[in-house]
């Protein structure tokens, strides 16, 4: 995760910003790749849409939540947009109905689908942590946060032409859902890139941004768990993606010589409205005291703890020992709730 120490120019934080979506997007989930690369049988393709559906449906619900918090008429009438696309001016229009096309071509029920009775719980608590997060951060963070959108197309373009290629019972029109989003979606993100760029103005704002894109990654990386540890391989955890069960399995512990850092599904965030830094998982926060706070500013995975309690120590006068025998098990309890890897 990216951490800044200076003011970035206009460039350099659009390059931050397209550097995260990079290393974070879930095109490079696992599920991802068995989805487009065809490998997945019916019921498993039925379950991401019905599980997506939720998402999907959440959409305009957090584009007006959004909107409602946007100062003037001008900056809210190009937000409306959004919800016009996905809610349509009439019934029977826009994305979420283009959804249901979809599901129904995939042979659920239309009812059953809109119900959301048959998607994970995961998903329903990813879903409502991203309206949370529009709804409660200060407002810079909340339009960063739909900055995925960036990355949308090509994700977009990678999924209709494998699954086009390699599902017999998918066709172009299941798939109409996608079309209007590649024009939708650079529309829009240009819009809320140039917002960002312009409205971040300080280290801590652009901080923000950086960490905002961050957690919207993460909120659609979780889902995409979900679905893998529930209908792919149930118990099998894949290369890079977290197994909320090992912690309590096997310990992550934490010595003098170990290098601590945040994990990519954790990031610490100023919360501006309340004065007061979090840590925020997708669905989890945790609110470090300033000490906690101290030493996590130094966990940057290249220092290892004995490095940490001994720049710690100049900066308390206090004995190095004293130090590390403190944060030690600080840190050993961060990591066993999976707030920090070594």
């Amino acid at each position: 995760m990216i951490r800044l120490d200076a003011l970035l120019s206009r460039e350099q934080l659009e390059q931050n910003l397209r550097k995260t979506g990079e290393d974070h997007y879930h095109n490079k989930h696992p599920f991802h790749k068995l989805l487009h690369s065809g490998q997945l049988n019916k019921g498993q393709v039925q379950a991401w849409a019905l599980n997506r559906y939720c998402y999907q449906a959440a959409i305009p619900i957090k584009d007006a939540t959004l909107m409602a918090r946007l100062p003037d008429q001008d900056l809210r009438r190009e937000w409306r947009q959004r919800i016009v696309d996905h809610d349509g001016e009439e019934e029977g229009k826009g994305g979420i109905e283009r959804w249901l096309k979809l599901t129904g071509d995939l042979g659920l029920d239309r009812d059953y689908v809109a119900s959301r009775k048959g998607a994970l719980p995961a998903t329903k608590f990813a879903v409502d942590a991203y309206i949370h997060f529009v709804s409660d951060m200060p407002l810079l963070d909340a339009v960063a946060s739909s900055l995925t959108e960036i990355f949308s197309p090509k994700i977009i373009a990678e999924r209709m032409a494998g699954m086009l290629k390699n599902y017999d019972f998918v066709t172009e029109e299941t798939m109409a859902y996608f079309k209007p989003r590649l024009t939708q979606a650079r529309r829009d993100v240009e819009w809320a890139l140039n917002y960002a760029l312009d409205n971040a103005r300080t280290v801590e704002q652009q901080q923000n941004v950086l960490d905002a894109l961050h957690f919207k990654c993460s909120v659609l990386w979780s889902q995409l768990d979900a679905l893998y540890f529930a209908y792919v391989e149930p118990g099998f955890i894949p290369p890079g993606c977290f197994d909320p069960a090992a912690a309590g399995k096997q310990r992550n512990m934490v010595s003098a010589g170990s290098s601590p850092s945040l994990p990519a599904h954790v990031q610490l965030h100023h919360d501006t409205a309340r004065d007061r830094w979090v840590l925020l998982a997708p669905e989890r926060l945790l609110e470090p005291d300033e000490v906690a706070l101290n030493v996590l500013n130094l966990c940057d995975g290249k220092k290892t703890v004995q490095q940490i309690s001994d720049e710690l120590a100049r900066d308390y006068n206090a004995p190095v020992e004293q130090i590390q025998n403190d944060i030690l098990p600080m840190l050993q309890d961060l990591a066993d709730k999976d707030f920090l890897q070594t």
